[in-house]
């Protein structure tokens, strides 16, 4: 150290283990600022510098970019910050790996004939894969003017989240679904719509889904218990809903009604099955969604009105 206590640049750079060139490099991005300039117009380093420059180096050991560095090295508790986005970037970079390798298994593994269309239906989903054309859906299906937070309700329980570490079939259930969603329906414009949704049936589709997810809600516990389609207070709150929305009462009369009005609706079981694939854990226990709710609903409401119609 010279006798006014600074180093040269090439001094620095000896004492921190590193390349002038480096250290030139933090300098000129204001990373590493000099203590003085010599005589002969040369940067001089106080022994403060040699502390910055290894805070830097360990900033950047963690892939931060130069910018992020400078955040940290000016602003007080932004590395928590800083390390937070780091965090999630990696995490959807560990995920898009995961995501490339089941489907790498995936082709691999398949039958050769069935090659060439798993690879198309893979390489037509962005990795990581987005939900958007599973919540485009949903938006087009559910009925017109339903409140913004009530769809916002409905997406959450109806586009499944695909998961962060997928098994090769995982992979092909969420490139099944968005290739079902992706493609445009043609036709009557009521195709594929319940009744519910259609002008002049005298529903009210906001009273309606607002209360299906309390009645999805009671049936979905009833279905983790492992318990068979029967009458109770899941299938009263769902016969309620729809009584509801239409501005009537939950009678019997009412109820055979409803079983023949929801068995000749359009169904989207496609969507579901592929839904529960795409979300059942490595337990193998599928855990309910809205539509297999659904059908554990309509198929008490079925056994209800069976069993009344034989005893009347």
């Amino acid at each position: 150290m010279s006798p006014d206590g600074t180093w040269s640049i090439g001094e620095l750079a000896e004492r921190a283990g590193v390349t002038v060139k480096t250290v030139r490099f933090y300098s000129d991005r204001g990373l590493l600022p000099e203590t003085v300039r010599s005589a002969g117009g040369h940067r001089r380093y106080g022994p403060e510098a040699l502390d910055r420059l290894r805070l830097i180096r360990s900033l950047r050991t963690l892939d931060l970019p130069v910018p992020e560095v400078g955040r940290v090295l000016e602003k007080e508790g932004a590395l928590e910050d800083v390390v937070a986005e780091r965090l999630r970037e990696v995490g959807s970079q560990l995920t898009a790996l995961r995501w490339r390798e089941a489907a790498l298994h995936l082709l691999r593994d398949c039958a050769p004939e069935e090659r060439a269309d798993r690879l198309l239906l893979i390489g037509s989903v962005t990795i990581p894969p987005s939900t958007a054309a599973p919540a485009r859906f949903w938006r087009r299906w559910l009925p017109p003017r339903l409140p913004a937070r009530l769809v916002s309700a409905i997406l959450e329980q109806t586009v499944p989240q695909p998961p962060a570490d997928p098994t090769p079939a995982q992979v092909l259930a969420f490139a099944r679904l968005h290739a079902l969603v992706s493609t445009p329906c043609s036709g009557d414009s009521d195709r594929g719509q319940p009744a519910a949704h259609r002008p002049g049936e005298g529903y009210r589709p906001a009273v309606l889904y607002e209360g299906l997810t309390e009645a999805y809600a009671l049936a979905a516990a009833e279905m983790r218990a492992r318990r068979a389609p029967r009458q109770g207070e899941a299938l009263d709150c769902f016969v309620s809903v729809y009584a509801r929305s239409r501005g009537t009462r939950d009678t019997p009369a009412f109820r055979r009604r409803l079983a023949e009005q929801l068995a000749a609706d359009p169904r989207i079981d496609r969507y579901w099955q592929l839904t529960t694939e795409l979300t059942t854990p490595p337990s193998g226990v599928p855990e309910p969604n809205p539509g297999t709710a659904h059908d554990w609903l309509c198929a008490a409401l079925d056994a209800q009105v069976a069993r009344s119609t034989s005893t009347a």
